[in-house]
């Protein structure tokens, strides 16, 4: 028999909300204020990590996504050129002014030439921390993938083993499938309210309460999303004559949150790659068996398509159509962050794509240190409108 929901008041649920735009830039905790059970931190970049093994090693997670528009570039531009995108340079940037002293260590991936580099700058100038390159295929259609991920996960385990200075069991791994296997079910439940009643939740708010678990303990996250769904349930909210919209190009560098804002006020988001990295795995991992060949073939056969891999099952144009479908939208807003190759690689085919099948969207372009949104608020209400007269 199902259990009800517990009813939680609207300014509780304002105050959770509030609560995660604090953590947005909230700093890497020291060792003397960790969650109960981490002995460190462990810092990693998008597109995606298996937190599962850090978690389980006693290492807290910690999802680097740039420096936000607040944050001024002092030492970062005498290790990179000016033409580099803004997530690597402000995390950079976030290293050499010691922002991110108290991490245990870094992993990165070569999605891009810029992240992949981003190691060998992490290495050299913090020696004290664990750095790491985890190779993730990106051609996952050979027959020895999930092999091949298997063993850079083993590996991976064994350095986060040897900083943590402790060994993990499979059970504790699997502990810790288990409590992620939990997240993904309320993540999956927060984008489905996003889809069925999106009037009840922007997409603003919905991105502040995924991005929380970059700053938070899984188990910490869970107890705050549960908290948040049931108050999100019950608000008592005016459907509004909005135009539905998917948004893509957010799967690396995050958009401001004015950005999102802007989208807020003119549209209805009710599906998007934001912050992809943390919902990657689209289906629970077994929890029986050896736990780290069930993360391989998870991020093989149960994940999301990204501009950063090469998956023949998901095309460009398909995964887009598909969310398109899905979400019931009438339009698509594409985006890329300036300097993103692959961003800019995939717009070009998202675009052309839309134009053949006869799906309107409008391009923009972001960078996470913009601070001006008035002439994108404007591109933004004018094709809003544009699509309600299309409907009418």
């Amino acid at each position: 028999m199902a259990t009800e929901s517990p009813h939680v008041p609207e300014n509780e649920l304002d105050e959770i909300l509030e609560y995660c735009n604090t953590l947005r830039q909230a700093p890497v905790p020291g060792n003397d204020s960790l969650p109960e059970g981490f002995t460190g931190t462990i810092g990693h970049f998008p597109v995606y990590f298996p937190e599962e093994i850090a978690h389980a090693a006693g290492l807290l997670p910690m999802g680097l996504l740039g420096g936000g528009n607040k944050l001024e570039l002092k030492h970062a531009d005498a290790h990179m050129g000016s033409f580099i995108c803004s997530i690597c340079r402000s995390t950079t940037e976030m290293g050499l002014n010691g922002a991110l002293g108290n991490l245990s260590g870094f992993v990165t991936h070569p999605i891009c030439d810029a992240a992949k580099h981003l190691g060998g700058i992490w290495a050299r100038n913090f020696p004290e921390q664990l750095s790491q390159i985890l190779y993730l295929p990106q051609n996952v259609n050979t027959p020895g993938a999930v092999r091949y991920i298997a063993a850079e996960y083993q590996r991976l385990r064994a350095e986060m083993e040897k900083k943590a200075g402790r060994p993990t069991d499979d059970e504790s791994l699997r502990a810790s499938i288990r409590a992620y296997n939990r997240n993904r079910q309320l993540l999956r439940e927060l984008y489905a309210i996003r889809r069925d009643e999106p009037w009840k939740l922007s997409c603003t708010e919905s991105y502040l309460l995924v991005r929380a678990r970059t700053r938070i303990a899984c188990e910490e996250h869970n107890a705050l999303l549960e908290r948040a769904i049931a108050g999100i349930r019950a608000r008592n909210r005016p459907a509004q004559d909005k135009p539905r919209v998917v948004f893509v190009g957010g799967f690396c560098e995050q958009p401001p949150l004015e950005m999102l804002e802007a989208i807020d006020d003119n549209c209805y988001v009710v599906d998007d790659d934001l912050l992809i990295g943390l919902r990657w795995l689209t289906a629970d991992v077994p929890e029986t068996g050896d736990p780290v060949w069930a993360l391989a073939e998870s991020f093989v056969e149960r994940s999301a398509a990204s501009p950063v891999q090469h998956d023949e099952r998901k095309t460009k144009e398909g995964y887009l159509m598909d969310m398109l479908r899905t979400s019931k939208a009438d339009a698509a807003i594409v985006t890329a962050a300036k300097f993103c190759e692959p961003g800019l690689d995939e717009q070009v085919a998202w675009s052309k794509h839309l134009d053949e099948v006869g799906v309107q969207y409008l391009v923009l372009e972001f960078e996470e240190k913009m601070t001006s949104f008035e002439q994108m608020a404007m591109q933004l209400e004018t094709f809003a409108e544009s699509l309600l007269f299309a409907t009418a």
